[in-house]
């Protein structure tokens, strides 16, 4: 969608007199909700993209007047092409993300994702798995500093330990600020004279770590645990991210799963459907007998309540429904094909004549 379309305004949801906090706090729910690692929604990106330029527009006071005055064409005359952000004002984007400002100033530490694998019955029942990963944790030796125990660390000479620098460029209708990271100290505000020789200056180094993740009853394939305070270190004392546990649940031969509902078939010869049988199938609780009356169809479906998947955090459990499959034999020897030739010339209307009701179960095994 073309952003000149949209009114700014409405796109973040404020009015026209909005203070800068209330732009702010607009912009910061609307990015946790549309950001694209957060948001499954097919056209998220292109919402987040937008939502974005408006906030960019709307909190400078120079962007805003252009806006207020002279709407979007204002802008473009004024040169203002969306996309051209000012990274100071992005970095509450960030913020709202990562407790971290975009500059890299004493931020919160990233998250990480890792992934586990379970079997389908591990998902019907819950399960605990230890799961390696590689993560980033502060630096014995220096504590995170990032320079030499007992060097000094002075103010960045650059930024004056602002941790930015500021571009003004002056245009007809005023003066546009780009802000970006201070090049020499990185966004830091600090120069280490000496950097520690373990981490190299970085603060951090990587240690293979495993975590026990608890995974509850019902999960689906895909769906992730959070493990929080379990990721990379923040700098300068921050708290650590977190871990994003990504739990697979392999595919089970014996079973197909709808929602909280499991399917299975269960195969009868002609001889076991036309007498009646007990025969033996796999649930998820493990195998149990299932008793078939004389006469049953191919296409019937049993229904064992309760018996499937559990509702996720939630109550109930759904059903194992169980389709029942006649085989027809495909190779005879010459008594057996004399047998049924015998038995079909023996077999009238009355010897196939459908119970009432069975179209309707046939109905209902096919729903």
């Amino acid at each position: 969608m073309a952003t000149t379309e949209h009114d700014y305004y409405e796109l973040l949801g404020v009015s026209r007199d909005a203070s800068e906090s209330e732009i702010k706090k607009a912009f910061r729910a609307l990015a946790r909700e549309l950001h694209p690692d957060v948001s499954d929604a097919p056209d998220a990106e292109e919402r987040f993209r937008v939502v974005v330029e408006a906030y960019e527009v709307l909190s400078k006071s120079e962007t805003r007047d252009l806006y207020d005055r002279y709407g979007h064409a204002g802008l473009r005359s004024g040169g203002y092409q969306p996309g051209h952000f000012d990274f100071g004002s992005l970095s509450d984007l960030f913020s709202a993300f990562f407790g971290d400002d975009l500059l890299g100033r004493s931020s919160r530490g990233a998250d990480l994702a890792a992934t586990v694998e379970i079997e389908l019955v591990e998902a019907a029942n819950g399960t605990t798995r230890n799961v390696p990963f590689e993560v980033a944790v502060t630096c014995p030796r220096c504590a995170g500093e990032g320079a030499e125990p007992n060097t000094p660390i002075s103010t960045c000479p650059t930024c004056a330990g602002v941790g930015r620098i500021q571009h003004v460029t002056r245009s007809l209708f005023g003066e546009f600020v780009r802000t970006q990271a201070c090049p020499t100290c990185g966004g830091t505000g600090r120069f280490v004279e000496t950097p520690c020789t373990e981490c190299r200056g970085a603060g951090r180094v990587l240690e293979q770590r495993t975590i026990e993740v608890e995974i509850p009853a019902g999960i689906h394939d895909g769906q992730r645990i959070r493990m929080s305070g379990e990721g990379h270190a923040g700098q300068l004392g921050s708290r650590a991210g977190d871990v994003y546990v990504q739990v697979h649940v392999r595919r089970d031969p014996r079973f197909v799963r709808e929602g909280n509902d499991i399917f299975s078939t269960v195969d009868l010869t002609i001889t076991q459907a036309a007498l009646g049988a007990t025969v033996r199938i796999p649930t998820l609780a493990g195998d149990e007998e299932l008793t078939f009356g004389p006469g049953t169809q191919p296409g019937e479906m049993r229904v064992l309540r309760s018996r499937g998947m559990p509702v996720l955090q939630g109550f109930g459990t759904g059903d194992h429904r169980v389709l029942v499959n006649v085989l027809v034999p495909r190779h005879l020897d010459e008594e057996q094909r004399r047998l049924l030739e015998d038995f079909d010339a023996r077999s009238d209307d009355k010897t196939y004549k459908a119970d009432e009701g069975f179209f309707e179960k046939l109905k209902s095994a096919f729903r």
